[in-house]
């Protein structure tokens, strides 16, 4: 008996006996409707599959378009594609450990890819400034989680990713920006993140200064804890990045 689905053979359907049987109309009919949903059944599953191949195709898409317009942010703004991968890595692991499960560490991940794409909203002779920045220039820069909130508010499959690029020069104690967001009003996201960066930002060579001794650095982090970052963050990052 032919699998016909939509109008198009699929397949066969057999069906084998060891001894001699009439064959009526109604046993033909039977054949013919189990025949039926057997082809209905085996072209949903071709086409879940297909769906499901599209959808991974879709998303590893995605994925790569986040990272290239890291790449891209990274370039323009004198970093490299390698703290961005630091930073994104070492944010997603600490935040498993806080207890984040994977559906919520894939927008994390994202999130921390595009922490700074708002920066593309900023001026080259103020992104680029190797002196300090005056008071009108910082007003400029302070911006830039704003405009990553407008970049990215029209992509929905973004959405779950956005508490990073916005908030996460937000501070424990309110001080931060451009809320003025404290304790956990703060999403945690943003939370993990802001320690991360500030780590790999102090402990690595910039253009205006060289690297701090890890130390310091330690010390700096221990001392900002309650003020700019949130205690129990620091606590475990000490506990399970830095001391593991």
């Amino acid at each position: 008996m032919p699998l016909v689905a939509k109008g198009k053979v699929i397949g066969v359907l057999e069906t084998f006996h060891r001894s001699e049987e009439a064959r009526d109309t109604e046993w033909e009919d039977f054949l013919l409707t189990l025949a039926g949903q057997a082809a209905i059944a085996i072209d949903n599953a071709s086409l879940f599959r297909d769906l499901q191949r599209s959808n991974d195709d879709l998303r590893d898409a995605y994925e790569r378009t986040i990272e290239g317009w890291a790449h891209a942010l990274a370039l323009r703004d004198m970093e490299t594609i390698e703290h961005s991968r630091r930073v994104t890595e070492t944010t997603v692991a600490l935040a498993r450990h806080l207890g984040l499960d994977d559906d919520r560490l894939v927008h994390v991940r994202r999130g921390a890819l595009l922490h700074d794409i708002g920066k593309m909203g900023i001026p080259d002779q103020i992104l680029g400034k190797t002196g300090p920045l005056n008071e009108n220039e910082w007003h400029i820069m302070r911006k830039h989680p704003e405009y990553a909130g407008q970049m990215l508010e029209g992509i929905e499959f973004l959405h779950p990713a956005m508490p990073i690029p916005l908030y996460h020069h937000e501070k424990w104690d309110g001080s931060g920006y451009p809320h003025g967001l404290k304790g956990q009003e703060i999403p945690l996201e943003a939370r993990i993140f802001a320690i991360i960066d500030v780590w790999d930002a102090l402990t690595s060579d910039r253009p205006y200064r060289p690297a701090w001794e890890t130390g310091k650095v330690k010390d700096y982090l221990r001392d900002q804890a309650g003020k700019h970052f949130d205690p129990h963050v620091v606590e475990s990052f000490f506990l399970h990045i830095l001391d593991k």
